[in-house]
């Protein structure tokens, strides 16, 4: 029998259940009968690309900002982030022959991501929603639909939705480059060890009474960065600020300092070794830092430690677990309910 988690009171309980059933969706989402990705995917490649963009909000933004890593390194397509401002508020109607549209949406009703995608879809776009929802307003207003597949989500801080679209575009992206799904086999198995990190508590208390961070990585793990400090912000109620090692070096380096505390996602591969001179810097400025990854031989005041199994373009999908568990430990540890924070929704609507 399935248990009701709507009706268990403890704070945080839909939040840590979502959050514990990552393993399991990443599983089902690698089991999945690939027919209708592969449909999908004789669509893509059926099609006249030039060029692709990006549509979401929230957390699915920085699912799309990870999806154009992937797109720009396996595609070699260009690739935009959509400002939906322009296509609701401004009326901008471009000519988009060529362009494939891309847009991730946890619920799929979001006013503004329904709209823009109705009118690239006018402009000639051939346009693809990604949604956790079996069927949705963005969904209709799309030609072909890619599901999460992550299972309902009942904690407004959105979880296993993130890591199942990761996973999703993941996939989208390799078959579409003609690439091998194999190793998505792999990644249940190592989110499952990322689960009970004994670190996570030590740097969750170390942390409790701080009020500002910063998080930031490179390349793929960038959006892990942002993800986590929206995590932190909406959960603990703290000023979370996420860069990149490359803009952080410039000026809001200046704000860092020993009350500050700095977590800094380290990817496998040619991520990590960018971030190398933004933690040479972090040390000589005299930084609280969190290394969250592959460390290697470098110091840090608090350090979580992750499996190494992973190829640099999947690391994103488990980097972000020990992430979450911090926000939940954090805010739990303040008093908050991070399955209820202060005047939000699951579903946003903006126009």
């Amino acid at each position: 029998m399935t248990e009701d988690r709507t009706h268990t009171t403890a704070p945080g309980h839909l939040m840590a259940a979502e959050i514990s059933e990552q393993p399991q969706v990443l599983d089902r989402i690698a089991s999945t009968d690939t027919e209708p990705l592969t449909a999908l995917v004789r669509h893509l490649q059926g099609h006249p690309t030039r060029a692709v963009l990006l549509a979401a909000r929230g957390t699915s933004d920085h699912t799309a900002l990870y999806a154009k890593y992937l797109i720009e390194t396996q595609l070699r397509l260009p690739v935009g982030l959509v400002s939906t401002s322009t296509f609701t508020g401004y009326g901008t109607r471009p000519d988009l022959t060529g362009v494939v549209w891309i847009c991730v949406s946890q619920s799929g009703g979001s006013p503004d991501l329904v709209e823009s995608t109705a009118a690239a879809r006018s402009g000639g776009a051939l346009t693809i929603a990604v949604t956790n929802t079996p069927s949705s307003p963005l969904q209709d207003a799309a030609q072909l639909h890619l599901p999460m597949l992550a299972g309902p989500e009942l904690s407004v801080a959105a979880t296993k939705t993130y890591t199942a679209s990761l996973m999703r575009l993941w996939q989208l992206v390799t078959a579409w480059s003609g690439g091998d799904l194999a190793p998505g086999h792999f990644v249940s198995k190592v989110a499952a060890a990322a689960l009970d990190l004994p670190e996570v508590a030590q740097v969750a208390s170390r942390y409790r009474f701080v009020d500002r961070m910063v998080t930031t990585s490179r390349g793929f793990a960038y959006p892990t960065a942002r993800e986590a400090a929206l995590k932190l912000m909406e959960t603990c109620y703290l000023s979370a600020h996420a860069f990149s090692g490359a803009d952080l070096l410039h000026g809001p380096f200046a704000m860092i300092d020993e009350d500050r505390p700095v977590v800094v996602i380290v990817p496998p591969g040619a991520g990590g070794q960018m971030l190398d001179p933004v933690l040479d810097r972090l040390t000589e400025r005299g930084a609280d830092v969190c290394l969250v990854g592959a460390t290697g031989t470098r110091t840090a005041q608090v350090r979580i430690p992750l499996p190494e199994d992973l190829p640099e373009q999947l690391a994103p999908i488990v980097q972000i677990i020990p992430l979450q568990q911090l926000a939940l430990q954090l805010a739990l540890s303040r008093h908050h309910d991070p399955d209820r924070p202060r005047g939000l929704r699951k579903v946003t609507e903006t126009t």
